[in-house]
């Protein structure tokens, strides 16, 4: 199909009143058949790109922005960073240069242009020429470098920064002990990190659901922390590690001096073994630049108070003579591929609570949507016959169940003070199979919304403890899914020995 087809129903809905629906349904159109190009023969079609981030930036009005901003994310650059392919990742620096360079022209991106000024970035070709040279940087990190402080960007979703900050911070801890350590990030990572008196936070949000400006904003932000950073600590005595982080668009846009600048490409395809999980990846990088061969696993550093008042509950839960505490979460970050359905959740609940002298701690999620949804869940468990009871995490978490569920209110980091008490998690593909591995708590992920073996592999939670998946193809046809032969296989794996 032309583009110019497309420019022609865009001029035409411009001259209508433009409703969500419409504008949604064109965005869209035009992200897929952007990908049917590529997907075909890799073919890139730049108007399409061109056109999506003039839909995203031509109106004041955030929805409609961030509508097509949506397409032009959730469609094109998510499906080309989850596959980890080097060709899709040079697609991507491709798409975001593209991007960039639209954006820097608009009216009121002034300070955008002059910020890519300072670092002599002019055109696309020097965002692309720019980020081909970091993926080939070989540079070592030694430790007898004199670093003073280390700048580490957020990942910004609390899994992967689980997985892979987590894992930086305990290395180059050890190789720098008497550095300063700067986890430039959201506010969440203050509660799974607070309880680290050695990390400190310097707050800059990023908006996955905004416009393209907004998320630009982020990266401007960044830079205005790393001037205040370095006003403290000359240059000469910093380092910047950026595990691929979107607060840089994944590398694609400059962040500081190259000599002192360190890069993860987590989506290489080339470097390490394809059977390598995140964490494991994140290890051998490390080894890779600072020669140095050691492994940690993913860690996290809940806040004291929270830990208190989680374990506090469990041991009442023990007293009334509870023998295994169950930890889950149906949350999926958004992301409703990753969800099988209510009744998978549900009679999972029920297969769990024919377990003798077992309470389940059911975490309500984030938001409204989630909170209903775990609500309406619960009142079909009681009807069923069970003991259920409802709770805030920041409320009154006394007890007296032997057996049931308890439906929690909770923050991340005081449901990873939950899961941290407990003796088992269970959840979707989300940042609690991370947190759960971190904190040594056997865990099984029920893995839903990707087929694609590497990122699985990827993603798929890794700890001391064991960590097991049940995959679940919600992708080829929902009608098919086999609710009952997934809770055989979850039960199954839930008995098996480690190792087995």
């Amino acid at each position: 199909m032309q583009t110019s087809y497309y420019r022609d129903k865009w001029s035409a809905l411009k001259t209508q009143i433009i409703t969500p629906h419409d504008f949604a349904r064109l965005a869209q159109q035009i992200a897929y058949s952007f990908m049917d190009a590529y997907l075909k023969d890799c073919r890139y079609e730049e108007n399409y790109i061109d056109l999506l981030c003039e839909m995203t930036t031509f109106s004041e009005d955030s929805d409609l922005s961030g509508i097509a901003a949506r397409a032009l994310f959730g469609i094109i650059i998510e499906s080309l960073c989850d596959d980890f392919e080097d060709l899709q990742t040079d697609t991507y620096n491709r798409v975001m240069a593209q991007i960039i360079s639209y954006c820097r022209k608009l009216r009121g991106a002034k300070k955008l242009d002059s910020r890519l000024q300072d670092f002599q970035i002019y055109s696309r070709d020097d965002l692309l020429t720019r980020i081909a040279r970091i993926r080939e940087d070989g540079k070592i990190l030694s430790h007898q470098r004199k670093v003073a402080k280390i700048l580490l960007l957020s990942r910004v979703t609390i899994g992967a920064d689980v997985v892979i900050t987590s894992i930086i911070i305990q290395r180059l801890a050890k190789l720098f002990p008497s550095a300063e350590l700067v986890l430039v990030g959201g506010d969440k990572l203050d509660e799974i990190y607070g309880g680290n008196p050695t990390i400190r936070l310097s707050r800059v949000a990023y908006n996955r659901q905004g416009g393209l400006l907004g998320r630009l904003d982020s990266w401007q932000s960044v830079l205005n922390i790393i001037d205040r950073e370095l006003a403290a600590c000359p240059l000469a005595n910093t380092i910047l590690i950026d595990p691929d982080s979107r607060l840089s668009q994944l590398g694609v846009l400059p962040i500081i001096d190259p000599d002192h600048y360190f890069f993860f490409d987590s989506r290489t395809a080339v470097s390490f073994s394809d059977n390598l999980s995140m964490a494991q990846l994140t290890n051998a990088w490390l080894n890779k630049i600072t020669g140095e061969k050691e492994f940690c696993h993913s860690m996290v550093w809940p806040l004291p108070s929270n830990l208190q008042k989680a374990a506090q509950l469990c041991a009442k839960l023990k007293s009334n003579g509870v023998r295994r505490v169950i930890t889950l979460n149906f949350g999926v970050g958004g992301n409703p591929r990753k969800k099988v359905g209510r009744r998978l959740e549900q009679d999972l609940l029920l297969n769990l609570l024919q377990e003798p002298d077992t309470v389940i701690l059911l975490d309500k999620g984030f938001g409204d949507e989630e909170r209903q949804s775990t609500n309406d869940l619960l009142a079909v468990i009681e009807d069923c016959g069970h003991a259920v009871r409802h709770a805030e995490f920041n409320g009154d978490l006394d007890s007296n169940l032997s057996r049931g569920v308890i439906g929690v209110q909770t923050r991340i980091g005081e449901i990873a003070a939950l899961i941290a008490n407990s003796d088992e998690y269970i959840g979707y593909d989300s940042a609690c199979q991370h947190i759960a591995a971190a904190l040594q708590i056997p865990c099984l992920t029920i893995f839903a919304g990707s087929n694609n073996m590497r990122f699985i592999r990827r993603w798929s939670a890794f700890g001391s403890n064991t960590s097991r998946i049940v995959h679940v193809d919600t992708l080829s046809d929902r009608s098919a899914i086999d609710v009952e032969g997934i809770i055989t296989r979850i039960m199954n794996e839930r008995r098996a020995e480690p190792g087995g």
